[in-house]
């Protein structure tokens, strides 16, 4: 059962090959950067940012004359309220904001299990400062560059939506390999995203090198029980 499968391969080959690219083009990173990594300071849902004289853009503050004004968060009128967002601050303008979580909004741990005959159980968490909601149930991931290594949701586990903030975490299980024949591609990494769409997936150093061959991944939860992977 691989549900969604092909346009999952397709979109997250290219992140994937976005992963590639900018790791060939640094220069300063290093093993231990690697598993917390692979996402960008930057906001997967961008604020009204200010001009550089300090005033709000005019994206965030309307076309002239149309009597709307802007807060010092940069919060157009009417946008709803301040509980929607807070004033941006050190961790790139997202504190406080309820939104969608990104990949980059995220702090990923990776540990090796032995149940059902040995997966990946990844634990992710918001950053300092972040508050978000894990709205899209199965996060999209993949081994290498190749459609081959994308692996497929099996539907196990699932809390829709799952809110990250402070200590709170959420689970969600690999299998790397689900065949019964020998060999497969070896692998000392993970890419892993919150949606197919994330222009900022995160690539995770493995504790043990994967040999991987047709790839399962379930739902996000936060009971870890729920995420031992087998095929259904």
């Amino acid at each position: 059962m691989r549900p969604r499968l092909a346009a999952r391969s397709t979109r997250l080959f290219l992140a994937v090959a976005a992963v590639t690219a900018l790791a060939a083009t640094s220069t300063a990173c290093s093993g231990d950067d690697v598993e917390g990594a692979g996402s960008s300071s930057a906001p997967s849902a961008g604020s009204d940012s200010p001009s550089s004289d300090g005033s709000p853009s005019a994206a965030a503050s309307g076309s002239s004359g149309s009597g709307a004004s802007s807060t010092s968060s940069g919060e157009s009128s009417g946008s709803g309220g301040a509980d929607d967002k807070t004033a941006a601050s050190g961790d790139g303008g997202k504190s406080g904001y309820g939104q969608s979580c990104g990949t980059n909004d995220l702090d990923f741990t990776v540990t090796s299990e032995t149940q059902a005959g040995g997966y990946y159980l990844v634990t992710a968490k918001a950053k300092s400062g972040i508050t978000c909601y894990l709205d899209v149930n199965t996060p999209s991931v993949g081994f290498g560059s190749g459609t081959d290594g994308v692996a497929s949701p099996v539907g196990q586990g699932g809390e829709d939506p799952i809110k990250l903030t402070g200590s709170a975490v959420a689970f969600t299980g690999i299998s790397p390999k689900t065949t019964d024949t020998d060999g497969g591609k070896e692998f000392d990494t993970v890419i892993i995203a919150t949606s197919d769409d994330d222009p900022d997936p995160a690539e995770l150093q493995l504790p043990d090198t994967a040999t991987v061959d047709k790839p399962i991944v379930t739902n996000w939860s936060t009971s870890r029980a729920e995420t031992v992977p087998v095929i259904i």
